[in-house]
């Protein structure tokens, strides 16, 4: 390896480096809010909220690979601009083209491992979280509650609350629950309960307390005193058996599928692959910028071209679900279009191409005298 390759690799490395961190501390940051938001609503498991983050760090890796990649090229190609380095090499003979070759060398373990982390570690991480998602909603209700905090029941007819007793891990004490079924609301609260099991039914066993039954229809109440009373737990039901959607199924599943769903899909993961590759492609020639316009005009542009590719791979991959477009027709739409763009402002830059060359040019001689 050259001096002109080493010193370039180098330098996007560090880039490339610092601009991993920021994206993955931003968008873990983001993810923690979202979890914790969650988990405060009941809607997941506070004991598995690294877990969580962690699977969910994984399935969007591959585009904050891409942008990180995209970025550390333009970051590194703009200070050189900036620099006049650029300069010193175009009049040393190196064309622009030359630079894609170590730009190259070290793109392509990063482009390698974002194709890994789209066909197979995105479905992947999708099926865990769905798996300790099921885990989570299919419990029985009273598993449902946490100590000193009202809960409601799966189907939000029952409210709960329990303080649990620590010297036994299966009883609780100053137990409230409250049911309402259409006008009759039954209120019943009891100084300590243990679950029970009779027959395949669960029930929570309540000592010493008293239960409430109030008609808002005509008005009665009646109030029952009771030493032992055994309450009927909802059972969660069979296990919601996880439905494997487009994102959760393999990439192989999804090539030998011929749904137009898990066909969007396929093309949202192999167009991810793609676009990462296109993206550095571009990269090169977003980071020619105009002195006085500075760095940050092409770190703009560049942020704005991502988003803008991705989103349309976004779009593109609802049209081919929804049946609109096929899976070969979009993906030379887009993809190929993003390519025949950059290849032609390659060789407009290599060999100073201008439309006006291909126009036919009229010579009209003097008349003579």
């Amino acid at each position: 390896m050259n001096l002109f390759q080493k010193t370039i690799q180098k330098e996007l490395l560090r880039n490339f480096s610092g601009s991993t961190v920021i994206l993955f501390t931003i968008v873990m940051t983001i993810m923690l809010i979202r979890i914790v938001g969650q988990a405060a609503k009941g809607q997941a498991d506070p004991s598995e909220l690294i877990l969580l983050i962690g699977l969910n760090s994984i399935g969007n890796a591959a585009p904050i690979l891409t942008l990180s990649l995209f970025i550390s090229v333009i970051y590194t190609f703009s200070r050189m601009y900036l620099d006049s380095e650029m300069v010193i090499w175009f009049t040393s003979g190196t064309s622009l083209t030359k630079f894609l070759e170590p730009v190259w060398r070290f793109g392509w373990p990063i482009l390698l491992l974002i194709c890994v982390l789209t066909t197979w570690a995105w479905p992947w991480s999708n099926i865990q979280t769905q798996n300790l998602k099921d885990k989570f909603n299919n419990r029985t209700d009273i598993e449902r509650v946490s100590p000193g905090k009202f809960q409601e029941s799966k189907s939000n007819k029952t409210v709960f609350f329990i303080e649990k007793n620590q010297q036994s891990d299966g009883a609780a004490k100053s137990v409230f629950i409250s049911k309402t079924d259409g006008h009759i609301e039954t209120m019943t609260s009891a100084q300590s309960g243990t679950t029970e099991f009779l027959k395949s039914d669960k029930f929570l066993s309540l000592n010493n307390g008293q239960q409430t039954i109030i008609n808002h229809l005509t008005g009665d109440i009646r109030v029952t005193e009771f030493k032992n009373f055994k309450f009927w737990l909802e059972p969660p039901g069979q296990e919601n058996v996880t439905e494997f959607q487009s994102q959760m199924l393999s990439t192989s599943e999804l090539i030998r599928s011929k749904d137009s769903i898990n066909q969007g899909e396929l093309f949202w993961r192999i167009g991810l692959c793609i676009a990462a590759l296109n993206l550095t492609l571009l990269a090169v020639q977003l980071a020619s910028v105009n002195p006085r316009v500075g760095r940050s005009y092409s770190l703009a542009m560049g942020i704005l071209c991502f988003v803008g590719y991705y989103n349309t791979i976004t779009i593109g991959k609802r049209l081919i679900a929804d049946g609109t477009f096929s899976f070969t027709g979009m993906m030379f739409s887009i993809h190929g279009t993003a390519f025949l763009i950059i290849a032609i402002w390659y060789l407009h830059t290599e060999f100073n191409l201008n439309w006006r060359r291909f126009m036919p040019i009229s010579n009209h001689s003097p008349t003579s005298q």
